[in-house]
């Protein structure tokens, strides 16, 4: 059956149309409700939001809608995505509902559902929940419903974070960028309370001015602001903070490849990366791949998404992995991305090595890469198309073990996506138009 509202995170939309108007928030909430009642005999439902101004009223009718089958919702108010996971999990809650469209502009919003377990809704959950939803919100009239605020479940998460982090942050100088999101008032008060003295930028939401031109997407903001204050490090989340991208001393971007590389070694070093594994997707930069290896540490691949990052972590115990743009999860303390707990265990290895950033990093080489588009007129088996295999094993061979080829279609778009990376520029360009004009000759539009 064709899904018509959950997405591969949640509900995602422009904010007061289908989906994501009031009707539906409602007949989310009355729906997750009905659901909730049969998982206690007096269920609570955990609702958080970042700082968009569609926030509220979108939490106030899918709250209607919970009260609506006397099901209790309450508010946390300003929190971001993995607090809310975190409390739902370790909080009496049946479910928690986070309202974030996470790095899209103000525009948009979304409703992401996890169960007690901190985990996103399995699929065949959400199905069941979006029929009812449909059934709902076609008689819904949504009332006035006032909000119950727990402010005190902010805190437990920074408690929690805090716990994690055995070191003093005096002397170091960490320059945050909130993207006047979600962190905006809790990424600050971490920091500080270890020790840091704190330098804060886009932190003063207006609810139209999340992620805009700062954060985890425009780091260049972030690494001016470091290079102005002579800081140590630059920290910047997204909007609702289930991620950070990091910028050193010098301004050299930190992305989640070298992320991982950081975290796989200090892991390791503290007998806490089970397996010597590390799990990460097909975009990964090969250089992380050779860096792991050198210590002895495998890196296993999975789709793009930190679904599936996570769903591999699952199946085969790997306790770190994450994405190049900045999702890392830690499966020893978190069920998602956390982006402040993410920067707590950067931070870590910094103290515990007494190592700057630039330091940590040393010697991790980025290999050179190159994405190439071709317009296709069809979808073939990529096996069947033979000049585009032997093209494929050319670059393979030449390249052995120091150079990567990935060809996708994709998902949206009639295209065939070409990525080549090495360890030499001019082979990597070469081969990715080598296997480009093999496509485009096979299945091109002519």
């Amino acid at each position: 059956m064709a899904r018509q509202l959950f997405g591969t995170d949640g509900i995602r939309g422009k904010a007061g149309q289908p989906p994501l108007d009031k009707p539906t928030a409602y007949a989310l909430g009355a729906a997750l409700g009905q659901w909730a009642k049969g998982q206690s005999s007096e269920p609570k439902v955990l609702l958080g939001m970042d700082t968009r101004e569609s926030g509220p009223w979108l939490a106030e009718a899918v709250a209607a809608g919970l009260a609506s089958v006397k099901v209790e919702p309450h508010f946390a108010g300003l929190l971001t995505t993995p607090g809310v996971a975190y409390n739902t999990k370790h909080g009496s809650y049946v479910a928690g509902v986070m309202i974030s469209a996470s790095h899209n502009p103000y525009e948009d919003n979304g409703l992401k559902v996890f169960d007690h377990s901190g985990f996103k809704l399995p699929d065949e959950q959400e199905l069941a929940l979006e029929g009812e939803i449909l059934r709902i919100r076609e008689t819904a009239e949504v009332p006035h419903y006032e909000l119950p605020f727990h402010g005190e479940l902010a805190e437990k998460y920074l408690d929690f974070l805090a716990s994690t982090f055995s070191y003093s942050l005096k002397g170091l100088r960490i320059v945050v960028d909130c993207a006047n999101g979600a962190a905006s008032h809790l990424a600050p008060l971490l920091f500080a309370r270890l020790g840091a003295e704190v330098v804060t930028i886009a932190n003063q939401p207006d609810g139209r001015n999340i992620n805009l031109g700062v954060g985890a997407l425009h780091t260049d903001f972030v690494r001016e602001a470091v290079l102005n204050h002579n800081a140590d490090i630059g920290i910047a989340f997204d909007g609702d903070a289930d991620r950070a991208l990091f910028k050193s001393a010098s301004g050299a971007r930190i992305d989640g490849d070298a992320v991982l590389l950081i975290c796989a070694r200090r892991m390791q070093a503290t007998g806490h990366l089970d397996g010597d594994k590390v799990v990460a997707t097909v975009m990964s930069n090969l250089g992380l791949e050779v860096a792991l290896r050198r210590h002895g540490i495998s890196l296993e691949r999975t789709a793009v998404g930190d679904k599936y990052v996570l769903e591999e972590m699952m199946r085969s115990g790997a306790r770190l992995g994450g994405e190049q743009s900045g999702h890392v999860i830690f499966s020893e303390y978190a069920t998602t991305g956390d982006g402040m707990l993410t920067a707590l265990r950067v931070l870590e290895a910094m103290a515990a090595s007494g190592k700057s950033l630039d330091e940590l990093t040393e010697g991790f080489s980025v290999f050179p890469q190159t994405l190439v588009n071709v317009r296709i007129s069809e979808r073939r088996k990529l096996e069947e198309l033979v000049a585009v295999q032997d093209a494929i094993s050319k670059c393979e061979a030449d390249f052995g073990p120091n150079g990567r080829v990935l060809v996708r279609f994709s998902g949206t778009e009639p295209l065939a996506r070409v990525m080549v990376e090495g360890d030499d520029d001019t082979k990597v360009h070469h081969h990715a138009s080598k296997i480009a004009k093999a496509l485009d000759d096979a299945i091109g539009i002519k």
